[in-house]
């Protein structure tokens, strides 16, 4: 990459570690002092200061970097906002190695796509969390 990256890493509970999530950053070009973190913070729950600040830290010609988009976004209507903020500043999104830059027709496109998979995949995923509970339970 060759702009400046700024880094979003993410974790659900307090038992999570980021170390993976940070090292992948690094990985991809992203200074260490330059990665944002929420730590314990699901990603339905929008309010994540750590995004927020990523979010007020990028500008035109920086790329916001995140190492997959379930980290930055749970639900479709979410990541849309959240690309719409970085339509407006004129920021470049990485997913991993690809980057999206928010106002090419293409890669709004499979921003959005991935976004449908991601809140998909997380659906269900806690459907099967709720099953097992259920079965757990009903075994007690």
């Amino acid at each position: 990459m060759t702009a400046t990256e700024i880094g979003y890493a993410r974790c659900s509970t307090d038992k999570q570690d980021l170390t993976a999530q940070r090292q992948a950053l690094c990985t991809l070009g992203v200074s260490d002092d330059l990665i944002y973190t929420d730590h314990g913070l699901t990603g339905t729950n929008r309010a994540r200061p750590g995004l927020d600040q990523a979010l007020a830290a990028v500008r035109e010609g920086v790329v916001l970097v995140v190492p997959t988009l379930h980290r930055l976004a749970r639900s479709v209507p979410d990541a849309r906002a959240i690309a719409d903020q970085l339509e407006k500043k004129d920021v470049k999104l990485a997913l991993g190695m690809s980057i999206y830059h928010p106002t090419d027709p293409v890669g709004k496109m499979v921003f959005n796509i991935l976004a449908i998979f991601s809140e998909c995949l997380t659906s269900a995923r806690l459907e099967r969390i709720r099953g097992f509970e259920q079965r757990r339970i009903s075994r007690s």
